[in-house]
């Protein structure tokens, strides 16, 4: 069975999308910033692949970039706009918070896993994504979890979700292990590599993603444990509901739709099916009109 029969018959079969007329006026200041300027600006990781890079041509690629840009058709169709400029700008793992919340950009479009704690700072669209927390490691070594983490190190960038996850189960395993933070998902990588470290820590479709480019895959695998649950969602600024819904529609339109198994296909069909629980999240978050 093809992914995308597979994912219909999941969902069912694919709801009619009704358009809805746009309300005259709006107070949402991320609506009116678009407006003003005829052009949406989406804030992007450059090394988040298959989610979320910037492409060889210098332009932003991935599975979030792809739903993110049926947003911006949406925010153009809302404002009935005969044509909306797209922007993308890259931000870090550390400013794209603030990035949002200061209208630097309008929507951040990545591997962002929705938070309570986040929530004080952005809101969020719906679920766009559900991963889980894995190491990576090189062929053959012994570590299959995190209970194999004793006396070993592993990498993982500070401050993210990924970070607290890890140390909240190592501290639950008793597993007294030693943590090196890196900057990025590529210094991570080369410390599995070189040897400098036993894991690198992250989302595990980060890692598969980075597997896949890596310049020697062979040499390296992912263990088959996680050790977290990660909600993804496009953080957009606090507050904003008319915005929200914008984008909320057009993810539940998507949803709805045969398109989103193409572009899961594209990104991840190497890698089989959609899972069941990503295949429930699709059918929880496409929201009827």
């Amino acid at each position: 069975m093809s992914t995308k029969s597979y994912v219909l018959s999941m969902l069912g079969a694919a709801v009619l999308c009704v358009a809805v007329p746009a309300p005259a006026q709006t107070t949402s200041p991320t609506l009116k910033a678009i407006e003003a300027r005829k052009a949406i600006v989406i804030g992007y990781p450059k090394d988040a692949y298959p989610m979320a890079f910037e492409g060889e041509n210098g332009i932003a690629q991935g599975y979030s970039i792809d739903l993110c840009r049926r947003i911006a058709e949406e925010v153009g169709a809302t404002l009935k706009m005969e044509r909306i400029e797209v922007r993308y700008m890259p931000v870090t793992l550390a400013s794209r918070f603030d990035d949002v919340a200061s209208g630097k950009v309008d929507i951040e479009c990545g591997t962002s896993t929705v938070t309570l704690s986040r929530m004080q700072k952005v809101d969020f669209t719906n679920l766009t994504f559900v991963d889980g927390g894995s190491l990576l490691i090189k062929k053959g070594a012994a570590i299959r979890n995190i209970a194999s983490l004793v006396d070993e190190t592993v990498a993982v960038i500070p401050g993210t979700t990924t970070d607290r996850a890890l140390r909240a189960a190592l501290s639950r395993s008793f597993v007294n292990a030693k943590i090196v933070e890196v900057p990025d998902h590529l210094t991570g990588i080369k410390a599995v590599e070189s040897g400098k470290v036993t894991a690198y820590a992250s989302d595990r479709v980060i890692l598969v993603g980075l597997l896949t480019k890596s310049a020697n895959p062979e040499a390296l695998e992912l263990a088959p444990g996680q050790f977290s649950y990660e909600p993804y969602g496009f953080a957009i600024r606090r507050g904003d509901a008319d915005f929200r819904l914008v984008a909320n529609r057009a993810l539940a339109r998507l949803y709805r739709s045969e398109d989103m198994a193409k572009i899961f296909d594209k990104w991840f069909g190497k890698l089989g099916k959609p899972g069941d629980v990503l295949v429930l999240m699709y059918a929880l978050n496409g929201l009827p009109e």
